[in-house]
C-alpha cells in the first residue's frame, strides 16, 4: 500500500472512533455521496489528495500535505441544525487534537475552518438538511512519492 493508502485508512479509523454517534461512510474512488443520511447525521470522508510535494534533495525526501476531504450533515430536529453540526465537528475536532501524530501515521494533523452549505431536499416534504464541509490536512514525509 501507499502512504496516501495508509493516511486515509487511518484517518477513518479515527474518524469511526470519534464519531460513533453518527454514521461515517467513506466514499473511495469518487464514489458518488448517498443521498440519505442517518437521523443522527452522518459523517462522509473522500480520499485525500497529497497534492504536490515539497522535496528535499539530499537525501530525497518529499513532504506532503495531504488534504482529506469531510463532508457532515443532519436533519432538523428538536435542536437547531447549526448546534448538531458544531457537535459533530467537535467530536472530529477534539480527536484530532487529542492526537497530532495520528498514532505515528503523520509529521501532524489539523482540519480546516467549516463551511455550512444547505442541502436539498430530495423530495417535496422531506425533512430539512444542513451540511457543513471542510477538510483533514495529514503532513507526512516519505522518501519515495509511489510508496
Amino acid at each position: 500500500m501507499s502512504k496516501r493508502h495508509d493516511v486515509d485508512q487511518a484517518v477513518k479509523a479515527m474518524l469511526k472512533a470519534a464519531c460513533v454517534a453518527y454514521d461515517v461512510i467513506a466514499l473511495e474512488d469518487g464514489q458518488e455521496r448517498p443521498q440519505r443520511i442517518s437521523p443522527f447525521g452522518t459523517v462522509f470522508m473522500r480520499d485525500g489528495d497529497p497534492g504536490e510535494p515539497d522535496i528535499d534533495l539530499s537525501p530525497p525526501t518529499y513532504h506532503y500535505n495531504q488534504r482529506i476531504p469531510i463532508e457532515i450533515a443532519a436533519y432538523k430536529s428538536s435542536e437547531p441544525l447549526r448546534l448538531v453540526l458544531d457537535r459533530m465537528a467537535g467530536a472530529i475536532g477534539a480527536a484530532v487534537a487529542a492526537d497530532r501524530f495520528l498514532g505515528g501515521a503523520v509529521d501532524y494533523l489539523d482540519v480546516t475552518a467549516m463551511e455550512l452549505t444547505g442541502l436539498s431536499a430530495s423530495a417535496p416534504g422531506a425533512q430539512t438538511q444542513m451540511g457543513g464541509m471542510f477538510e483533514i490536512v495529514a503532513s507526512y514525509h516519505t522518501t519515495n512519492p509511489l510508496i
